[in-house]
This record gives structure tokens, C-alpha cells and sequence, in this order.
């Protein structure tokens, strides 16, 4: 095979790799908004719903040191076809009546062995002058599934498509034999959850289809205590990184925010705005919107070596907050949110092409991206068991929203703060290095300069 034929191969196995990576994405978004319209229907309290979340990113945290090692184990797309068939079991869970947290947490469990072998497959199908526009492309797709997904899952959830299903539901049942079909499938929502089972085959079909990158790395050890030791060791190495610390620590804080902030505009559109859950699901998309024209803006005009000028996007992105909650017309609102995702697209793009770039350096592709998803979703966790907590206790959501902006963009402006004081210091010891250098050269040409009379002086002794 020529290199263009392999260049080619590569190329469409990476726009398989999106369109695969969307469907997977679109389907989570969208099954996270018909369970919490189950929890509704069950009647479960309001802080039940970032719960799910919650559920779903334990896995990330809890199998972090394992999914690494898998992704780089298996052939990637593979793995990635695998993981979708997890996530089926648990749509096929709440099918059978599972309660919505069990089920949302095994989809979890498949999301988060998913995530190392997409991100890492990502980097070892391009070079490191093409990262930064390939997670453009990534980042475009998830949260363009984010948006796709909040819109479906608000389609899946409306009262048109709920009536038209339980009327299709209801003629069922009426060809079926008494007791034949389960209490759990004569629900409203049970022709969702089938569409939803659709939609992940499709990805899993994709998945199959994404060629082998060729990439393979050295067999790790199994060890329970061996992996955790490996995982640590990982995760230190990385936070001591310069440029690996600084974006790790950015992303961390940006997507512990934006799980939250699914719930926080969902619920402030219910609150304050007074809009039903399938309304409300369409606010998302307006971040999501938003997020989509950052990302695109970073991946086209923002390279590698610039990715640190980016920080500021995220105190913006905190202070925009307040203004939203202090937002009760609909047009501004949706105007604020699109501003809120992009600059946080603008802001989170870069930084996640110079986290992958440093973390493929100094580790593997999936240990490096396994590093990342711990930390990340430890903040998702964080940050919702925060909200859960505010909002149990009553906590209403405008101070809420207020808290959350303003602790962000405190949170940012502290990193540009550091990261300056680095730059300062590392062009104070490179002045430094370059005086005493010029010092020695000096020194030596003086030297030089001494000896040269005195050598002459013994060779008109000599002669």
C-alpha cells in the first residue's frame, strides 16, 4: 500500500470514527433526558436527576486505572463496538424495569471504557501539527451530539410523540394475548427507549467498520495493585508537566462545569423561565450551539503553541454566568447561553489538543487520556454531588447559578496567575542562563587575550 492510499485509509477511518462517535454521544444525551422524565413519571424528588449523572461518571473514576490498560490492549474501534453493546444492556435494563440510576450507571460503564479508546484512537491516527484540528472535529461532534441529543431526547419526551406511543402502545396490547406484555413496556416511554437501542446500533456498526491504526504498545501488568501503582505514577507525571498540569487542570474545572450546567439550565428554564422539560432540553442545545462555534473557531485559527493564550475564555465564561441568571426574556437568554459554550469551546478545544500532545509524550495515548478522564470526571462528581446537595437543600437556583459562574472564572483567573508567574520565572533563569553564559565566553576570550603576550614573550626568551 502506497502512503497515499494508507494517508486516505486513515482519513476516512477518522471521519468513521466521528460519525461513530456522534451516534454513541447523541443516544447519551438523549437517554439522559427520557430518564429523568421516567423519575418524573415515578415521582422521585428533584434531586434524583443530577444523580444520574452522577451514577453514570462513578465509572469514569472508580475504573480509571483499568480503562487506560484496556483501550491500549484491544484494538480500539473494537473496544469501542464492545462498550456500545454495554450501553444497550442498560437502555435494555430500564426496559425490564431496572431502577433509572442502575441503568444510566451500567450506559456509564460502557461511556467510560468508550472515552480512552476514542480519544486515544484520535491520536494515533493524526500527527501533532493536525491534533489541534482533529479535536476540533471531536469536540464538534460531541457537543454537536449534545445538541442533537438534547433536542432528540426533548422530541422522545414531548407529549405529541408520548400520546402517539401510547396509542401505538395501547393497539398493541390489544393484538397480544392478556399478560403478555410486561407492566414495564406499557409505558409511554417505552418506544423512546427502543429508538434510543437504534441509534446505539448504528454506532456500534460504524465502530466495526474504523481500520486498525496499527498502533501497539508494550502488555502492562494485571496486578489489581499493579494497575493502581501505574495509574498513580501516570497521574503524577502528568500533573507535574508544565503544559500537561496547566490544561489538565483547565479541563478538569471546564467539564466539571458543564455537567453541571445540563442541570442547572434545565432546571433555571423550569424555575425561571417557566418552560416544560421537552422545552427546557432545547435551551441545552443553545450552549451546545455554542460550544460547536468555539470549537470550529479554535480548531481553524488557534495552534498548539498558542493553546495557553486561551485562558482568558474561561473567566468570560464565568461572569457570563450571573448575567444569565439574572435573565428572564427567552432571546437574551438564548443569546447569553450560545455566548457561554463558545467561549468555553474557544477555551477548552486548545487546552484538550495540548493535555493529549503532552500526555502521548510522556505516557500512551490510553493511559494518558485514562489520566485525564479520572480527573475530569472526578470534578464532573464533585461538582454534582455540590449541586445535589444545594439543591436538597433548597438552595435556589439563581444564587446557585451566581456561585457556580463566579467560583469558575475565580478558579481561571488563579491559573493565568500561576502560569504567568511560571513564564516570569522561566525567562528570569533563561536571562540568567544567557548572562552567565556570555560571562564564560567573555572570560575566555580575556583569558586568551592574556596568554597571548606571554607566549610571545617566552618565544623571544627561546630565541
Amino acid at each position: 500500500m502506497t502512503a497515499d492510499e494508507h494517508g486516505c485509509m486513515r482519513l476516512a477511518g477518522f471521519h468513521r470514527l466521528i460519525a461513530a462517535q456522534f451516534c454513541s454521544a447523541l443516544a447519551d444525551n438523549a437517554l439522559l433526558i427520557v430518564t429523568i422524565a421516567l423519575l418524573v413519571q415515578q415521582g422521585a424528588p428533584a434531586w434524583w436527576a443530577p444523580m444520574l449523572k452522577f451514577g453514570f461518571t462513578l465509572s469514569y473514576v472508580v475504573l480509571a486505572p483499568v480503562v487506560g490498560p484496556l483501550a491500549d490492549a484491544f484494538p480500539k474501534a473494537r473496544l469501542m463496538a464492545w462498550m456500545n453493546a454495554v450501553k444497550v444492556l442498560g437502555v435494555l435494563g430500564l426496559l425490564a424495569g431496572w431502577s433509572p440510576l442502575l441503568a444510566f450507571a451500567v450506559v456509564g460503564f460502557g461511556a467510560a471504557a468508550y472515552a480512552p479508546a476514542k480519544y486515544g484512537l484520535v491520536t494515533e491516527m493524526v500527527g501533532a501539527d493536525r491534533l489541534v484540528q482533529a479535536n476540533g472535529w471531536i469536540e464538534v461532534s460531541v457537543v454537536s451530539a449534545a445538541l442533537l441529543g438534547a433536542v432528540f431526547g426533548g422530541l422522545l419526551v414531548s407529549p405529541w410523540w408520548t400520546a402517539l406511543a401510547q396509542g401505538g402502545i395501547e393497539a398493541l396490547a390489544n393484538l397480544l394475548p392478556p399478560g403478555w406484555m410486561a407492566p414495564s413496556l406499557s409505558t409511554s416511554l417505552s418506544p423512546s427507549l427502543v429508538a434510543l437501542l437504534a441509534v446505539y446500533a448504528l454506532a456500534s456498526w460504524l465502530n466495526v467498520g474504523i481500520p486498525d491504526s496499527g498502533a501497539r504498545y508494550p502488555a502492562s501488568a494485571i496486578h489489581p495493585v499493579a494497575l493502581v501503582r501505574g495509574f498513580v505514577a501516570a497521574n503524577r507525571t502528568l500533573w507535574r508537566d508544565p503544559d500537561g498540569g496547566l490544561s489538565l487542570a483547565v479541563t478538569t474545572i471546564f467539564w466539571g462545569l458543564g455537567a453541571t450546567l445540563q442541570f442547572i439550565v434545565l432546571r433555571w428554564a423550569g424555575d425561571v423561565l417557566r418552560l416544560p422539560l421537552d422545552q427546557a432540553a432545547y435551551l441545552q442545545a443553545a450552549v451546545a450551539v455554542g460550544v460547536v462555534i468555539g470549537a470550529s473557531a479554535a480548531g481553524r485559527w488557534i495552534a498548539l503553541h498558542k493553546a495557553r493564550q486561551m485562558l482568558g475564555a474561561g473567566v468570560v465564561l464565568g461572569l457570563t454566568m450571573p448575567l444569565v441568571a439574572q435573565t428572564t426574556a427567552l432571546p437574551l437568554a438564548l443569546l447569553l447561553l450560545v455566548i457561554v459554550g463558545a467561549v468555553g469551546g474557544l477555551m477548552v478545544v486548545p487546552l484538550n489538543a495540548l493535555l493529549q500532545h503532552r500526555g502521548c509524550q510522556l505516557l500512551s495515548a490510553g493511559r494518558s487520556i485514562a489520566v485525564q478522564g479520572f480527573n475530569e470526571n472526578a470534578s464532573v462528581l464533585a461538582m454534582l454531588a455540590v449541586y445535589a446537595g444545594l439543591l436538597a437543600l433548597d438552595i435556589g437556583i439563581v444564587p446557585l447559578m451566581w456561585g457556580f459562574g463566579l467560583a469558575i472564572a475565580a478558579a481561571i483567573a488563579a491559573l493565568m496567575w500561576r502560569e504567568r508567574r511560571h513564564a516570569a520565572r522561566t525567562a528570569r533563569s533563561a536571562r540568567s542562563a544567557g548572562s552567565a553564559g556570555s560571562a564564560g565566553s567573555a572570560g575566555s576570550a580575556g583569558s586568551a587575550a592574556l596568554a597571548q603576550p606571554d607566549a610571545q614573550a617566552t618565544a623571544d626568551r627561546a630565541a
